[in-house]
């Protein structure tokens, strides 16, 4: 929005929040047949929400009003976010065996604090949550599908709370920008998740890592000099 010169509002920071639908709904298109799989999945996404959802309903105002649209944040996040999954990649080495389907809900919750963090604009939900079923000993395909699958509940709250108390300020032509960012995102993610699943099959993620250290000093460059 900075790069495309847009004003900040409450609307734009709403519209942040909600055309993430978008891409939920390419997640729920992708793994539905998971979603069906029976009770445990439910428990464990259930289990990752509850932190999420505590911190983010405390922090909700804070967030909105101090950290949404704060382009420093965002690039701070970018950049050091970038240094912990490389770090990361090359603690932990070889990709672990484990499935999703093997977490406990008391794994899945240590992944639900993990994501809490990506209440932080900049640091990435996805990202976050990897690192830490990695840590439960996951392979890197398992923690994607994990992440991905946990990413439901969280967006999908987020959006409805946020529509919940806006909804009524939203004109016509908000709604159709809505739509229009809903259907791109979900076009977009569509394409992100079935490329992401083919790189972790036979790559780490430390290219990703260098990705956000380049793009943050490229963002440093155009807003701050």
């Amino acid at each position: 929005s900075h790069l495309l010169h847009i004003a900040d509002s409450d609307f734009i920071k709403s519209f942040e929040i909600i055309i993430q639908l978008g891409a939920i709904a390419a997640v729920c298109v992708v793994y539905w047949r998971r979603f069906l799989s029976g009770r445990k999945i439910w428990g464990q996404l259930i289990a990752g929400f509850i932190p999420t959802a505590v911190i983010g309903l405390s922090l909700y105002s804070f967030i909105k009003v101090h950290l949404l649209g704060n382009v420093s944040v965002v690039v701070s996040a970018l950049f050091l976010g970038g240094i912990v999954l490389i770090i990361v990649e090359k603690c932990k080495g070889e990709d672990g065996v484990r499935q999703a389907e093997s977490l406990s809900y008391k794994e899945a919750f240590v992944v639900g604090l993990a994501q809490s963090v990506a209440l932080i604009p900049g640091v990435s939900r996805a990202a976050a949550t990897i690192i830490a079923a990695r840590f439960q000993g996951l392979s890197r395909a398992a923690a994607v599908e994990f992440s991905f699958l946990l990413s439901v509940p969280v967006m999908v709250a987020a959006s409805g709370l946020d529509i919940v108390r806006h909804a009524t300020l939203f004109t016509s032509e908000h709604v159709g920008l809505l739509a229009t960012g809903f259907i791109t995102a979900f076009i977009v993610a569509m394409i992100s998740i079935m490329t992401l699943l083919t790189f972790v099959r036979s790559h780490t993620f430390v290219s990703f890592g260098i990705y956000r250290i380049c793009i943050a000093l490229l963002f440093i460059g155009i807003f701050f000099f």
